[in-house]
């Protein structure tokens, strides 16, 4: 599947903006099907061969946050949050469950399209499942998964243990915001409780050794209240 021949569904009550969304998706070449309710969207999931989610939190029936948690019970289809909900709880919320990235209303056909391609890239990385995915690349930083091995600009780059695994986690996920509770999950295990401090004092580590200039990360993004993301390139 390229980038293109997606099939979108855009969930959203507001008329107005959910007939924006589908211009939009028309403008760029998308197939797309549209519902204003998460029961709606819930049939079509299971009807339809559908390959992302724009999904907005406050419908009229279900909330947004009950149609992730149902779609997570037997998909992994991105979904993308499109909500005027800005608080970064329920940012975080929306992620913990299950949603790939969180636009904020009103945005910008620019950002929701960079938003889109960040998605289906990442769903594409997952299909293949080829022995070349084993070496990931991000502008100047290349991880060999199956040797563990860094590369910073073409030099083998030691980091430890714990370091190599918070980086693997980002490339896994190249593009995706991971919010501090995953991270925490996935690095310091289902007992990880949550010791913030402990992952900063990480991430300050990594990208003192992966970045130019850490003060101003070019990889690895702050996500502030929410997490963490490794920049597509």
């Amino acid at each position: 599947m390229n980038l293109y021949n997606a099939y979108v569904l855009a969930v959203e009550d507001d008329r107005q903006i959910r007939n924006y969304i589908c211009y939009l998706l028309d403008a760029e070449g998308f197939s797309h099907i549209a519902a204003s309710t998460g029961e709606g969207a819930l049939s079509i999931l299971v009807s339809e061969p559908i390959d992302l989610m724009l999904l907005d939190l406050g419908l009229p029936d279900i909330d947004g946050m009950e149609v992730i948690r149902k779609v997570r019970e037997w998909s992994e289809m991105p979904i993308i949050v499109i909500s005027a909900r800005d608080q970064d709880k329920e940012k975080a919320a929306a992620l913990d469950l299950g949603a790939d990235d969180y636009l904020t209303k009103p945005f910008s056909a620019t950002e929701l399209f960079a938003r889109i391609r960040v998605v289906l890239r990442y769903l594409y990385r997952q299909n293949s499942g080829n022995k070349a995915q084993s070496i990931l690349q991000v502008g100047g930083l290349q991880i060999d998964l199956d040797k563990r091995l860094l590369y910073v600009d073409g030099s083998e780059t030691h980091v430890t243990p714990m370091e190599y695994n918070l980086l693997a986690l980002f490339f896994k996920n190249i593009g995706k915001v991971l919010t501090t509770k995953q991270i925490l999950k996935e690095i310091w295990g289902v007992g990880y409780g949550s010791d913030t401090q402990a992952l900063r004092a990480l991430m300050a580590g990594l990208r003192r050794k992966i970045e130019k200039n850490p003060a101003k990360p070019r990889y690895i993004l702050t996500e502030i209240g929410v997490g963490y993301r490794l920049v597509d390139e």
